[in-house]
């Protein structure tokens, strides 16, 4: 009832938000007013709360009047809508609390099928729809919409509650991981250690002791200052980082070893990707479709001298590996497979850390192909999987 009220001053143009909407709603919730009697609200009482909730200038007040009056025509009380709609019914229409014998009662469809299916959906529905099990909508369980339920499905706009739709349909921003967090980082830099080859290069600008002193002893006492390049960790690390989607759970520790590979390699060279590499990846998440690098480049211009190390928690929809078009946010040429697997052969010292906790590894289908993919070459990001990681890519 209240929700056509609500398009009912949009209607006469008003200038009415949904968070203003919202706050009204809050203040019934509230007690703000009081009830006239058991089952029913004071329509005056309820009028000026809308009035001061939902109107924030007094040149309004006309156009409210009249919107409210024509709403409320004939009405002398309103009913206390709380009561007659549950908290806990409105969550379980909305979130459709199947149970587990529900839910295997629906089956996923497979890609080609699920793709037919949507382009004749988009053919044939004229309206919005909400709680079913066919058309595009919110809280049902077809494949096709948000909020709902489905083994394997198109998420078009809205948020995402299973984490298994195979295409998103929506403009998503992602943000840059930070470089430099400290807390929590000596740990992981000490993992990352175990990488290391050091040589000296550039100027000479290190105090070398050992020599100064034979010199200076040698030329009867005069000091005689020795210099040497600094020394450096030689080894040339290529980071390739997952990022967005249900990677944003894992953002605090993704950061943290983020930073601590920027302190320890000084040849460093990162990109970003979501999910699975396709045909290009990025450095700016803000400009990820305008600043493309494609993934052939990077094989060209980084040498096998690279040790390659992938960064995700390699959780989604198989068909984001290994189908053509497979991706959730574009219609990529090549399956991901192909790209991981020119990637592997490319680099042959290359690892995947892992946030996902080890223990659900084995229930996650992708997770299990891209390891195959990396010959097993897949750890956990905790310091015992860093080291383990370290150790056979300094082999």
């Amino acid at each position: 009832m209240l929700i056509d009220f609500f398009y009912t001053l949009r209607a006469a143009q008003l200038p009415v938000s949904v968070k203003e909407f919202l706050s009204l709603l809050q203040a019934l919730q509230a007690g703000v007013v009081g009830p006239q009697s058991e089952d029913a609200f004071s329509l005056d009482d309820f009028y000026y709360l809308a009035r001061t909730a939902l109107v924030k200038d007094e040149k309004h007040f006309d156009k409210f009047d009249r919107a409210f009056g024509a709403y409320f025509k004939g009405i002398a009380a309103l009913p206390a809508l709380q009561k007659e709609l549950p908290a806990d019914w409105l969550r379980q229409m909305l979130e459709r609390a199947l149970t587990p014998e529900q839910k295997a009662a629906i089956e996923a469809m497979g890609w080609d099928e699920l793709m037919e299916t949507l382009k004749k959906r988009l053919e044939e529905q004229k309206g919005r729809h909400e709680g079913g099990n066919k058309w595009i909508g919110t809280g049902g369980t077809s494949p096709f919409g948000h909020g709902g339920y489905n083994p394997a499905g198109v998420r078009i706009g809205g948020p995402g509650r299973n984490r298994s739709a195979v295409k998103v349909w929506e403009q998503r921003a992602y943000r840059d991981y930070d470089d430099q967090q400290e807390l929590g980082t000596r740990n992981i830099k000490v993992a990352l250690r175990r990488l290391r080859k050091f040589a000296r290069e550039g100027n000479a600008l290190e105090l070398d002791l050992p020599d100064t002193i034979r010199s200076t002893a040698a030329n009867a006492g005069w000091l005689d200052i020795k210099m040497v390049p600094e020394r450096h960790n030689n080894v040339k690390l290529l980071l390739l980082m997952d990022v967005g989607g249900t990677m944003d759970d894992h953002i605090q520790r993704t950061e943290e070893l983020f930073s601590a590979a920027k302190a320890e390699f000084k040849h460093l060279e990162f990109y970003y990707f979501h999910n699975c590499v396709y045909d290009f990846v990025w450095k700016n998440n803000k400009r990820r479709f305008a600043e493309k690098f494609p993934t052939w480049d990077i094989i060209r211009k980084y040498n096998k001298d690279y040790k390659l190390v992938f960064v995700g928690d390699a959780t989604m929809s198989p068909y984001e590996i290994l189908q053509p078009g497979g991706s959730v946010e574009y219609t990529n040429e090549e399956a991901g497979a192909e790209w991981l697997t020119r990637l592997v052969n490319a680099f042959p010292h290359c690892a995947w850390i892992n946030p996902e906790p080890q223990g659900v590894w084995q229930y996650r289908q992708s997770i299990a192909i891209i390891e195959q993919l990396l010959g097993g070459r897949m750890f956990p990001l905790s310091l015992k999987g860093l080291e383990e990681a370290m150790r056979l890519l300094s082999k």
